[in-house]
């Protein structure tokens, strides 16, 4: 039988999360209950004191201080580190909370945890507006609670009804993968890509298929680059074909593609084979034209479409990424491979496109290659543009031999 994890705030919550669990039982899962609430008294399976000692707190000093901020982060990180526990035991086969911004911080932040593929549902108050603090780059289906967890009424009773049911079903399935013979898989990888690199890409990826993998492509348009390494961190990838770093530019510009500040560290701090490239390090993405900041208006643009607005680099942006590469690279724990293409990044930066800058990107390289430090780490210079046939495949090549010398 399925377990389903209830994360709440059961002293607020109480008779709704009763409600619910209810519901999901009568779909044939089994529940455990989890009481996030500091003012509760609850009788859940795992209460609140246990998930405050979880979280490095004491439930009693919590209540005390009345530190609303302070007790939601305890209760959280407790949260967290109960249901992974659950998890490695077997023990849960999905996840699902209802609750507003408080409740849903606190159950997000377990969900984010749980690798990628677990049934993770949040039923939230605060589902119509930016839902990325509590999805982040895991899989967290958000369903807008439509009016608030504040009784169940005949609204409500529909949506958390569904809500029961689908995490009912999901968690039903995980237990059946779960509970399946291990067939024969074959190694993961994962490739980046993005418009202006696709037939790079699309050569990587058919060859990395020939080669006996299953390649992952992660759009780099920032969330996926945080997927991907999340992927990485979860232990789920045997390397890394990472063609497509462009979200680098975004956040050292100012883009809105940013994949954040630690892009690029994962599979070094995982020690997993990777090779690398600087696809698209041409450009900084904004939305559409009136929305890039006047500083920049003597810059080359390229409108890509209505919503999306390509920037390019200066010699010092890409000077400066070489060396933030560079220096992340240089770090790896594990094997790694540079692919300069020296006829150009993207499909813009080449002979006649408006992107093209060979200045710029001879100032890329070379500051790779000084700030590239390592006996694990090796550059290759490739006479071609990175779009050229041949790239791909050779860069897929290139990671096969890396994960076969491990």
């Amino acid at each position: 039988m399925a377990t389903v994890a209830l994360i709440g705030t059961l002293d607020t919550k109480g008779e709704e999360y009763a409600w619910i669990a209810e519901r999901v039982r009568s779909h044939g899962a089994s529940i455990v209950t989890i009481d996030v609430g500091v003012f509760s008294g609850s009788a859940a399976d795992i209460g609140a004191a246990q998930v405050a000692r979880a979280g490095q707190a004491d439930l009693t000093a919590l209540r005390a201080a009345r530190d609303r901020g302070a007790a939601m982060r305890a209760m959280a990180a407790g949260a967290a580190s109960v249901v992974l526990a659950l998890y490695a035991e077997g023990r849960v086969d999905g996840v699902l909370a209802i609750g507003g911004s408080g409740g849903s911080s606190v159950a997000s932040r377990a969900m984010r945890e749980l690798p990628v593929g677990v049934p993770k549902l949040l039923v939230s108050t605060m589902a119509a507006g930016d839902v990325s603090p509590y999805v982040g780059e895991s899989d967290v289906t958000v369903m807008h609670s439509v009016v608030d967890v504040a009784g169940i009424n005949s609204v409500s009773e529909r949506v958390f009804g569904n809500a029961a049911a689908a995490i009912a079903a999901m968690a039903a399935a995980q237990e059946a993968r779960r509970s399946a013979p291990a067939g024969e898989r074959r190694p993961l990888v994962g490739l980046t890509m993005f418009g202006v690199t696709t037939p790079a890409g699309d050569e990587a990826r058919e060859e990395l298929d020939g080669l006996g993998y299953e390649p992952l492509v992660f759009h780099a348009t920032g969330a996926g680059g945080r997927a991907m390494e999340k992927l990485v961190r979860d232990g789920l990838l045997a390397g890394v074909l990472d063609l497509t770093t462009t979200e680098l530019a975004d956040d050292l510009v100012g883009g809105v593609l940013s994949a954040g500040p630690h892009r690029l560290e994962a599979a070094g701090e995982r020690g997993i084979p990777q090779v690398v490239s600087l696809g698209a390090l041409d450009m900084v993405n904004f939305g559409p034209r009136e929305t890039v900041p006047g500083a920049y208006d003597d810059r080359t643009f390229v409108i890509h479409n209505p919503t999306v607005t390509l920037m390019r680099t200066t010699p010092e942006e890409n000077a400066e990424l070489g060396r933030r590469i560079g220096a992340k690279l240089s770090r790896a724990r594990g094997p790694v491979t540079v692919l300069l293409p020296l006829r150009g990044v993207s499909g813009i930066d080449k002979d006649g496109g408006p992107f093209r800058d060979a200045a710029a990107d001879a100032r890329l390289f070379a500051a790779l290659r000084g700030a590239l430090t390592g006996a694990s780490a090796e550059i290759v210079e490739v006479d071609s543009h990175i779009n050229d046939p041949g790239f791909g495949r050779d860069a897929a090549r290139h990671l096969h031999r890396l994960i076969a010398a491990r």
